[in-house]
């Protein structure tokens, strides 16, 4: 059994992302963002910088070790980041804590709630095809493999998603999607970058939501399902054999 200690051993990079997405832009970002920043450096002494970006303001820790965290806030989506995590439980912290203030510092409503998203994201870097890879370790002999003859045609796109609902409702869903970064000229070429190949899974629960006070327990709900389908079904039947497909 694969559990969320053990995602690092079989990938370059694990990382567990949190989004909220808005209806409407947030009023004063830039303004609000900074008090509630220095509000999160008293809990997570590690985050040093703010960095802006067009239409985002960051506030980032240093990266060591491949490892760190990261905090976004857009007009329409606040996010959060952790790169490499040692356990789980920190990143969750991370998560958690935003969820806490946000609604404070940024004056949130219910009714701006788009959508809420848990993401796990796995990165296996590999110098090769990587659109090939894909097809033939995951698609195999498929009837979707099949459109392609690989004797007298170059595959420059196997990037496959897909969404599965969790409720009758339909409005708690999950969505698996493959990126694979091989571009057109690499094939072309056969000359390959050590780029990775991204699998995200995300979790993702539709609004508005009733009160604030649920988002606590929607991240529970979300982070429930995302660990399990991630260790009995995204490892062991897609990283797993892209692991072990990488360089072969």
């Amino acid at each position: 059994m694969y559990t969320m200690q053990s995602f690092t051993t079989i990938c370059s990079d694990f990382y567990v992302n949190q989004k909220i997405s808005l209806s409407v832009d947030l009023p004063k970002v830039k303004e609000s963002a900074t008090d509630m920043f220095e509000r999160i450096r008293k809990e997570i002494p590690e985050f040093e910088r703010i960095r802006p970006f067009e239409d985002e303001l960051a506030l980032e820790t240093s990266e060591i070790e491949g490892r760190y965290q990261w905090i976004g806030l857009r007009p329409r989506a606040i996010a959060s980041g952790f790169v490499n995590p040692i356990h789980a439980d920190k990143a969750y912290d991370l998560h958690k804590l935003v969820l806490e203030l946000a609604p404070y510092y940024l004056s949130l409503t219910p009714l701006q709630i788009e959508c809420f998203e848990l993401v796990f994201g796995f990165d296996l870097h590999a110098r090769e095809n990587r659109n090939a890879l894909v097809m033939r370790t995951l698609l195999g002999d498929s009837p979707l493999a099949s459109l392609v003859d690989d004797n007298i045609e170059q595959l420059i796109d196997v990037q496959p998603r897909i969404g599965f609902a969790l409720n009758e409702a339909c409005d708690l869903q999950a969505f698996v999607e493959i990126k694979t970064r091989t571009t057109a000229a690499e094939t072309a070429t056969q000359m390959y970058q050590d780029e990775p190949i991204s699998v995200f899974l995300t979790v993702r629960k539709n609004g508005p939501i009733q009160d604030l006070e649920d988002l606590g327990a929607t991240f529970n709900r979300l982070s429930g399902h995302i660990e399990h389908i991630a260790e009995h079904r995204i490892v062991p039947d897609v990283i797993v054999p892209l692991h072990q497909a990488i360089g072969i």
